[in-house]
């Protein structure tokens, strides 16, 4: 399939993009930095474009098969309009070009239920306290996000993954429709997940819907993921 990937530069779109070209796939990877980006491949085309730039985006969504939105930014304290300013772009380029497969992540706080099996201080004090105050900016523009993807038309599936770390490798991650138990989503299985529901057959694709990805197997403490991940903003 010919697939673009925004936030590519990402740790997230970068694993999404090695994985795609490893399973056959043409990937257009989009960044506002080419120069950066550390892939190579005769299926691999690097655009330098910002998402915020409606007339490149369209211009990359055009032919393509399916897209793939892995745009992260830092908690702060500054509004955010990335993600909702930038798939209202990419969601008005696909209907224009008839392109109809949106994969996007947002995160597993907008599914507005506690973590099932949770104590008491990570679902009643820690989990608020970054939705909340932390990254209150990040979530309320992925809630805005959200609402333009669903309003689209497209058949789109909104990706919500846990607290985010590194792994080497794809696991045996759990996948489903509403909150799973766990507190972190590999990037290489959640870049996975994203190239399965852009790219896999459509009578096992999630279309219309949001999901949880979960990993299970080797996850990180707490302490590591918070001291390393969640002042980052990485995607």
């Amino acid at each position: 399939m010919e697939l673009v990937i925004f936030g590519a530069n990402g740790p997230t779109g970068r694993q999404a993009t090695e994985q795609a070209i490893a399973s056959g796939h043409t990937v257009t990877a989009v960044t506002r930095h080419p120069e950066d980006f550390p892939l190579g491949h005769a299926r691999l085309r690097v655009a330098g474009a910002d998402v915020l730039d409606a007339c490149a985006v369209e211009r990359l969504v055009a032919g393509r098969d399916a897209v793939i939105s892995a745009l992260g930014v830092p908690y702060g304290r500054e509004p955010v309009s990335l993600y909702s300013d930038g798939i209202g772009h990419i969601t008005q380029a696909m209907t224009k070009h008839g392109v109809r497969r949106l994969v996007c992540v947002s995160s597993t706080v907008l599914f507005g239920v506690p973590a099932p099996g949770e104590g008491f201080f990570f679902r009643a004090v820690l989990e608020p306290l970054i939705a909340r105050t932390i990254g209150r900016t990040v979530y309320d523009d992925m809630r805005r996000m959200e609402r333009i993807v669903g309003d689209s038309g497209l058949e789109w599936t909104v990706v919500r993954p846990a607290g985010l770390f590194d792994a080497d490798a794809v696991s045996d991650y759990q996948v489903g429709t509403s909150r799973l138990p766990g507190r972190f989503t590999s990037r290489a299985d959640l870049a996975h997940a994203l190239l399965r529901q852009a790219t896999g057959d459509r009578r096992d694709l999630a279309v219309r819907a949001f999901i949880d990805v979960r990993t299970v197997e080797g996850v990180p403490s707490l302490l590591d993921v918070l001291r390393k991940e969640a002042l980052g903003g990485r995607k």
